[in-house]
């Protein structure tokens, strides 16, 4: 896949869309919790934590486990094409 397709594709979905607004809107040093995200936007567990690995496989979110949590953010180095996308938000 070239570098404009694979953060193309992983933007390409209203539910991913709705978690990097959250994820926007938060800002957070330490990111958002898997349970608050899906709890934002509505959406099982199992659901976002699927749209949240296709995201950090883009690499358009990044993960951090801290003990029995997983917490996203967006990357600082995400790609131009998402970040520019991102910020339309």
């Amino acid at each position: 896949m070239n570098d404009l397709e694979k953060p193309l594709k992983a933007l390409a979905n209203r539910r991913r869309i709705a978690i990097l607004r959250l994820l926007k809107k938060s800002r957070g040093e330490r990111g958002e919790s898997v349970a608050d995200i899906a709890a934002g936007i509505h959406l099982s567990f199992k659901a976002t934590s699927r749209h949240l690995a296709i995201l950090a496989a883009a690499d358009i979110v990044e993960r951090e486990q801290r003990r029995l949590y997983v917490f996203y953010r967006i990357r600082e180095t995400a790609p131009a094409v998402a970040r520019a996308v991102i910020k339309l938000f």
